[in-house]
């Protein structure tokens, strides 16, 4: 008995010394320990957010895998001669940390939808399309198609190899801020939706003057 009672009284007085108040620590100890922790914890959050930040965690619901992911894989975005392949978030997800954090801070709202299945079968998501692709187009709009510049740079463009159209466009619209990818390249990675009704000037660039 007095074997397990010493056994006892060890983890008895582990847990009242684990529990006490650090009179005897130093400042300099507890900054430690706190800077240490704070690195295991962002290293946590960061792999987690990482792990959010991928094809697979994106095509895992079957509303992408089942709908728009399909459409991916039969343009140039996932395949083509070069083998350089554009996933989910590279098109979706700025690269810069803080804008990160602020696009996943929007796409929690994602999150919402699928709990309360708000496209959940084909039709659903046919009957909301449009209204999903125009959130879309708008916030690239907004933030100057800033996932389209992941991969694209203007500077690196060799306008001589465009068609005179887009070359022309590039050269005057987008190079001086007066237009921006998402106005003409709408539809560059998926099916467009049903487009009736909807402005001229929405749908495509088509309203920008030709280089003639």
């Amino acid at each position: 008995m007095s074997l397990v009672r010493r056994a006892r009284d060890t983890v008895v007085g582990f847990w009242r010394a684990f529990n006490r108040p650090a009179r005897y620590l130093s400042l300099g100890f507890l900054t430690l320990g706190g800077f240490i922790a704070g690195i295991v914890f962002w290293g946590g959050f960061n792999t987690a957010l990482e792990a959010t930040n991928t094809e697979v965690f994106c095509t895992s619901c079957h509303e992408m895998d089942d709908n728009v992911f399909e459409e991916l894989k039969t343009t140039i975005h996932y395949a083509n001669r070069s083998g350089v392949r554009a996933t989910c978030p590279d098109c979706h997800v700025p690269h810069d940390w803080t804008d990160k954090m602020a696009r996943k801070m929007q796409a929690s709202k994602e999150v919402w939808g699928k709990i309360f299945g708000t496209i959940n079968t084909r039709e659903k998501f046919l009957d909301n399309r449009l209204k999903l692709a125009q959130h879309e187009w708008e916030r690239l709009k907004a933030n100057d198609s800033l996932e389209c510049r992941n991969c694209h740079d203007y500077d690196s463009m060799d306008l001589t190899r465009q068609a005179s159209r887009a070359a022309f466009i590039h050269r005057n619209y987008l190079a001086t801020g007066q237009a921006t990818c998402i106005d003409c390249h709408k539809g560059i990675a998926h099916k467009l939706p049903d487009m009736t009704g909807v402005p001229q000037g929405v749908q495509a660039a088509s309203s920008l003057p030709s280089p003639h």
